[in-house]
């Protein structure tokens, strides 16, 4: 195949950064890779593979002559801009939530459902990041034992609500090391930007991650749930999620509940894990080795430990996983969707 010409939408910011590392080191036969952003960032200059490049405003003329859009700006430009980039001749991996539960638009882990690609019409979803690395840890427990149930519980870094939540969470730091009064502190952005009120995440667990929907969950808990479902393509499983957003800078870790078909050991769901495409088994509690978040930035793998089975449920087993959410979460997968599509030669 010819050279792949690409176009990162979002280019700015903290997820369009890391595609562009991802893209940097990418199996992709690599032709012209162009920066998209709004009208403010262009003209301001990025560095690929050690030249400058120039970021330009994005319009639908972006995408002529693009084979691949890497879309991560906000569901409302993906809901304006993919159509027209599907119209040019592009395939779209979208990361925003805009099509995931689309029916018509796969929502693709590759270690899970590659398969779904053949399927596409021009656009590819990216699901949440939290619901990626739970993915990536319970499909090869799926395959092996079945999967009846699951309850999760995470606890997601800053930088999953972007740029502006990183900056507020370190003025929050300093403020608190200068003693300033807690009234006093900036909070602006979270738990929800969009929601009536906004508390510090500084030395805080906010239980709330994107506004409150149907029944209680917030909308990031409804997307763990039913983004499950679709991934594994099974309506049957019970899902349910409390998501909360903690002072942690980048990498997203999850308390994580199934209870399975069969039965197995602990044993034989350490050695399913350590087999499996994109997991990393990291569970030793006799030396205290388990995943952290800490330990996850900067790497494309999922993390998985603290296995163990439950006390009172024979099925039932807990487990910690854990994973950058920039890179697996969002970066990577979007590539990673791109270079196995290439792999099934899915590209015309």
């Amino acid at each position: 195949m010819r050279k792949m010409n690409v176009a990162i939408v979002g280019a700015t910011g903290a997820v369009g950064t890391q595609m562009i590392k991802m893209l940097e080191n990418s199996s992709l036969p690599l032709g012209t890779v162009k920066f998209l952003a709004s009208k403010r960032s262009a003209g301001k200059q990025l560095s690929f593979k050690g030249e400058t490049q120039t970021i330009e405003e994005l319009v639908p003329d972006s995408f002529d002559q693009i084979d691949l859009a890497l879309f991560s700006a906000g569901g409302g430009i993906s809901a304006k801009f993919a159509p027209e980039a599907v119209k040019r001749g592009a395939v779209v991996v979208d990361n925003t939530s805009h099509f995931r539960m689309d029916p018509t638009v796969p929502l693709v882990v590759p270690e899970v459902n590659p398969e779904a690609l053949r399927e596409h019409h021009g656009i590819i979803a990216n699901p949440n990041c939290s619901t990626i690395q739970m993915m990536v840890a319970l499909e090869p427990i799926r395959q092996a034992l079945g999967l009846k149930r699951v309850i999760v519980s995470t606890y997601q870094a800053v930088s999953g609500a972007g740029n502006l939540a990183i900056e507020e969470l370190a003025q929050q730091t300093r403020d608190f090391a200068a003693e300033k009064p807690l009234d006093e502190w900036e909070a602006s952005i979270l738990p929800a930007s969009g929601d009536k009120k906004h508390y510090p995440l500084a030395f805080n667990a906010l239980p709330q991650i994107d506004v409150f929907a149907e029944g209680g969950y917030t909308n990031e808990e409804w997307k763990m749930i039913n983004e499950t479902k679709k991934i594994m393509g099974d309506d049957t499983i019970r899902v349910s999620a409390t998501c909360v957003r903690i002072p942690v800078m980048s990498g997203h870790s999850e308390s994580v509940y199934i209870e399975t078909e069969k039965t197995a050991t602990v044993a034989e769901i350490q050695e399913l894990i350590a087999n499996a495409p994109g997991a990393v088994l990291e569970d030793d509690p006799s030396q205290q080795i388990y995943p952290q978040a800490l330990n996850s930035v900067g790497k494309k793998e999922t993390f998985v430990g603290r296995i163990r089975k439950d006390p009172d449920e024979e099925t039932g087993v807990h487990l910690w996983v854990v994973s950058d959410n920039l890179l697996k979460g969002a970066a990577w997968n979007s590539v990673q969707i791109a270079e196995t599509m290439y792999e099934m030669n899915l590209f015309e």
